[in-house]
């Protein structure tokens, strides 16, 4: 059985990417999921000073291995001015200072979505970018644009519901 990682990109306790995240594992059924919530992570911001002084990280050691453990990664990421949030940004420094191809060959299904109507596609780009540097391979995305529109208690809207199930059943087969 495939095992896949998931985590979001935002440390927002009230995420509507984690929302989106949580939402689309219920379609993995095959799998093994392993979720990693990032905001538990003891992780401060990078320094080089700080990194040749304390060295890396003990929760970036952990989040590093069960990365490399895993088939493939299901990763929501949220968008702040276009990009992935700074709080994901120092995650993904401190994990390329570790390995700088801690994605190497990983299959990685990536996601977002947004109160406005662009549903995060920026970052989306940005991070697609940003993990084909360190050898990840984004091989599927997935953007609910306008959240509180598309998305409520119950779930998705049919509009989207059946566009992301397919994408993640297609993903999971392919592991």
């Amino acid at each position: 059985m495939s095992k896949i990682t998931a985590f979001t990109g935002s440390n927002s306790q009230t995420s509507i990417n984690d929302n989106l995240l949580q939402y689309a594992l219920n379609f993995i059924k095959k799998a093994n999921v392993n979720y990693i919530d990032l905001k538990a992570l003891d992780v401060p911001m990078y320094s080089e000073t700080l990194e040749n002084s304390n060295g890396i990280p003990e929760d970036i050691k952990n989040l590093k291995s069960e990365i490399k453990k895993a088939d493939a990664l299901i990763v929501a990421v949220n968008e702040h001015n276009g990009a992935m949030s700074a709080f994901f940004k120092n995650i993904t420094d401190w994990l390329s200072r570790s390995d700088s191809e801690y994605l190497k060959d990983k299959p990685i299904f990536l996601m977002s979505t947004s109160p406005g109507k662009g549903g995060a596609q920026s970052s989306l780009e940005y991070t697609t970018n940003n993990f084909k540097k360190f050898g990840g391979n984004v091989i599927h995305n997935f953007s609910l644009p306008s959240f509180e529109e598309n998305f409520d208690e119950n779930g998705m809207t049919d509009k989207y519901k059946a566009h992301l199930e397919s994408l993640l059943t297609t993903f999971e087969n392919d592991l």
